[in-house]
């Protein structure tokens, strides 16, 4: 009994150091904080691994039957298969249930991308520094921070990297619907418009077409401290999450999660799901939804 009084009293301590910190749970935005990069929260999370190293065999870390919650502090990080100089961590896959991939590939200097598998669609978004992307007509466009591109499949392409990169990758094995074709798109969050959502007060903005091509989006969903959602939603979808920026709490199924920046979430069909920000910033989080497909 007594141990387990110890190990609670060092996770409290945890969390009231992390609070009274610079850019703690509840402290204001410092002058510091506000000139950081966007996103540059995810990899350098306020409860960051570093923090719980005096807990040995502790993780925030969740997995279960129709969800999972996967923390900075339990990523494991291997040689990218067919990327050149890269480490990559994956985070969703189909050995839990999922339909898709979801994983960050961290590149280092003089690194490239591998091409994804046959009739394998993918989608890039650059959460920290930069990369090139040159497709089969040999033209190139940089990616910086919050700029992503759509790949379709079978699609030659190369991300490379001269100085450093942190990417968040969702692949799926393309889902073919009559003589729908989908293409090659590279845009930004900023340039995407704001989309109404009766009911709800969050803002939403989609980076791909909302077409019978795709078979899956990308929502950036913006939420100002004590927003939530009004749906407490149960649906088919599929979902692959991550915050980029803020502090929340996550509901999925009977359990509730204190969640922050870096934090990653796999939610199965019909797991019961719902979101509320907190702290003194907003909140921001990228979603994949699988979409324009019969469940059959």
């Amino acid at each position: 009994m007594r141990s387990l009084h110890l190990i609670v009293f060092i996770i409290i301590s945890l969390f009231v150091r992390a609070s009274k910190s610079v850019g703690g749970f509840c402290s204001a935005p410092s002058i510091d904080e506000e000139t950081k990069p966007i996103y540059w929260k995810v990899t350098n999370p306020t409860l960051s691994p570093s923090h719980l190293q005096d807990l040995p065999g502790y993780t925030r870390s969740v997995y279960k039957q129709d969800h999972a919650l996967i923390t900075p502090e339990s990523h494991v990080y291997s040689p990218l298969p067919d990327w050149t100089n890269t480490l990559g961590a994956y985070l969703i896959t189909p050995a839990m249930g999922s339909h898709f991939v979801m994983y960050f590939a961290k590149m280092k200097g003089m690194s490239s991308s591998g091409l994804p598998p046959k009739n394998v669609e993918r989608l890039v978004f650059v959460v920290e520094g930069a990369v090139m992307l040159t497709n089969t007509s040999s033209s190139s466009t940089k990616l910086t921070v919050d700029s992503y591109a759509y790949l379709p499949p079978n699609f030659y392409h190369s991300l490379d990297c001269l100085d450093s990169a942190t990417l968040v990758v969702f692949e799926r094995r393309y889902e073919q619907l009559g003589s729908h074709t989908t293409e090659l798109i590279v845009g930004s969050t900023d340039k995407q418009p704001l989309l109404e959502i009766p009911g709800e007060v969050f803002e939403l903005r989609k980076l791909l077409p909302v077409s019978l091509a795709f078979d899956f989006n990308i929502h950036i969903m913006d939420f100002q401290p004590g927003e939530f959602l009004n749906v407490k939603e149960v649906h088919y979808n599929q979902h692959g999450l991550l915050l980029l920026e803020g502090q929340g709490i996550y509901r999925l199924g009977d359990n509730w999660y204190p969640v922050q920046a870096g934090d990653v979430i796999w939610m199965a069909p019909f797991v019961p799901q719902w979101y509320a920000a907190l702290g003194k910033t907003r909140s921001r989080y990228l979603l994949y939804k699988d979409v324009n497909r019969n469940p059959l």
